[in-house]
């Protein structure tokens, strides 16, 4: 407890961050479900409040899923009505559950680092591109939109030609001086002052956006009802409690409500799983969090979210790289902003509603540069064509596509790869791990070391306890996938909180070899902390 109260200064001004993001993002995903807006905010309650809570995850933020949306409008029209499917979401949590007492959360370390990394760009630039009609007053597609064919008939891209017939002075000036404020909260002077340490960009936009909003009214540049946020308003207490609805459970003998319930299960879960690698990636801390722990968190949040009228909940990355990137440190940031959500809903709906879209698009315009910076390009093209392509191959096929079609591409080259690198080797190797009963323990690496060994690697890493040593023995690997390189890499930074001494022993590779190989070494030397020792054998 004592972690979370010493961060308090760090999570709350991210929680809130978070929550203004949040809010029509659980608007416009209900909106473009089908389902009653409010089921939007409850899953975001949820999704913070419960899920944060029970998550392992210390950065990860749940709530209502944009890759969701097609699937939960089909359900809602096939199975007849909102409480029916209400009852599928019920069902799915206790599927989800099960996966996690089934430890099926091991899947997510089966995708590369390339493609997750391919996610989080692919994320930042759709992001991106979503947001400029947004900015400029053209409201017609849902906010947390992240496929590129839109329920207008337009895509991502004939998008940004028809807002040319929208575009709203107002929400154009908003944005420009939203934009200006962040840029400048952005700058290392700022980061000085102490005020500014406290005060965040985000909530004076927020703050301004309102009062510009309201200055525009009965002007040229007054703001429309599509350009703002639009959350139910319910009278007291009573008139809160309505806007929320239960189950039909005399639908429980109906065969479609196990086939959507299994349908739900099995998506939220990927894209929780592939959230999760993605937030442990973007973690300063290079923290680890346990995926079994993360599907039983989620299936609890489903069950509850279905059992008061809720949309199915995911962890998103949207929220959580936000959280990341407006500084959060744990899971509080996660659980506070849920609890801001719970409170503005029932207490103050009418000054959400003030809101410009606007100025929320510059929030995420910042989110998804940060997510999609030039340098990581760099990065990735520097690890060589194996990580590259697949790189770019995800994030063209999520702008192109969707959130899992666009991973669903991207693995498939990476598969390629692997198979076509261990085509030109005429043995294979399983990864072996040596873990002692006293005195060291022992990792030893196999000849090929690829992606597909990730998850065993990890298992054994995760398992070596506090104040031991640990060799890596890398002696007889030819060839080591940087995958694994960042999984060690990871490792170190992590064991200095652990004490934990870690040695690792490199291969001694002769002069006479024509192919350059990627060391451990070279990999993390900038890592390397003090205990760590490196040997060649």
């Amino acid at each position: 407890m004592s972690k979370y109260l010493s961060n308090l200064k760090s999570d709350i001004p991210a929680s809130i961050v978070v929550f203004l993001v949040a809010v029509p993002l659980c608007l416009g995903i209900a909106l473009a479900s089908g389902a009653p807006l409010f089921s939007g905010i409850i899953a975001g309650i949820i999704g913070g409040i419960v899920v944060g809570a029970l998550s392992g995850s210390q950065l990860g933020v749940s709530g209502p899923a944009a890759g969701l949306a097609v699937i939960v409008l089909t359900a809602i029209q096939d199975l007849g009505s909102f409480q029916i499917f209400l009852l599928a979401v019920v069902i799915a949590g206790i599927f989800q559950t099960v996966l996690g007492f089934l430890k099926a959360g091991i899947i997510g370390y089966y995708f590369p680092s390339s493609v997750i990394k391919g996610m989080l760009a692919g994320i930042g630039v759709i992001i991106f591109l979503k947001q400029i009609p947004h900015a400029v007053g053209y409201d017609k597609d849902f906010e947390g939109s992240l496929s590129f064919a839109q329920p207008d008939g337009h895509n991502t891209l004939s998008q940004l030609y028809y807002m040319m017939e929208g575009i709203s002075p107002g929400a154009v000036i908003i944005t420009l001086v939203s934009l200006a404020i962040l840029i400048l909260w952005e700058q290392g002077f700022m980061k000085k002052i102490a005020l500014f340490k406290i005060v965040q960009g985000p909530l004076v936009v927020v703050t301004l956006g309102i009062i510009l909003g309201l200055a525009f009214q009965g002007t040229d540049w007054a703001l429309k009802t599509d350009q703002i946020v639009s959350i139910p308003v319910a009278e007291g207490i009573s008139g809160f409690l309505n806007l929320f609805t239960f189950p039909d459970f005399s639908a429980w003998n109906n065969p479609q409500v196990y086939t959507v319930a299994i349908t739900l299960a099995v998506v939220a879960s990927l894209e929780t799983l592939l959230c999760l690698e993605a937030t442990d990636k973007l973690d300063p801390m290079k923290r680890v969090s346990p995926a079994n722990q993360e599907l039983k968190a989620q299936g609890i949040g489903n069950l509850l979210s279905g059992l008061i009228g809720g949309l199915p909940v995911t962890q998103v990355i949207v929220r959580s790289s936000t959280n990341i990137l407006s500084g959060g440190k744990t899971k509080m940031a996660a659980i506070l902003h849920g609890f801001i959500l719970l409170g503005t809903a029932m207490v103050i709906p009418n000054i959400l509603n003030l809101i410009p879209l606007s100025c929320l698009a510059a929030i995420l315009f910042l989110v998804g540069y940060k997510l999609a910076k030039p340098v990581l390009f760099k990065e990735m093209y520097a690890k060589g064509w194996s990580s590259f392509i697949p790189f770019i191959v995800t994030i063209v096929g999520i702008v192109l596509t969707d959130l899992l079609m666009g991973i669903g591409i991207g693995m498939a080259v990476a598969i390629f790869y692997v198979l076509y690198n261990n085509y030109k080797k005429p043995f294979h190797f399983e990864t072996e791990n040596h873990l002692g009963e006293e005195g060291d323990i022992r990792i030893e690496l196999s000849e090929e070391v690829t992606f597909l060994n990730k998850a065993n690697i990890q298992r054994a890493l995760n398992i070596v306890p506090e104040n031991r040593k640990v060799i890596i023995d890398a002696s007889k690997a030819i060839d080591i996938d940087v995958d694994v390189i960042e999984i060690i890499e990871e490792f170190e930074i992590n064991a200095r909180e652990k004490n934990i001494e870690v040695e690792i022993i490199e291969r001694r590779r002769k002069p006479s070899e024509q192919r350059a190989v990627m060391t451990l070494e070279a990999a993390i030397a900038d890592h390397t902390p003090t205990k760590s020792k490196m040997k060649t054998a």
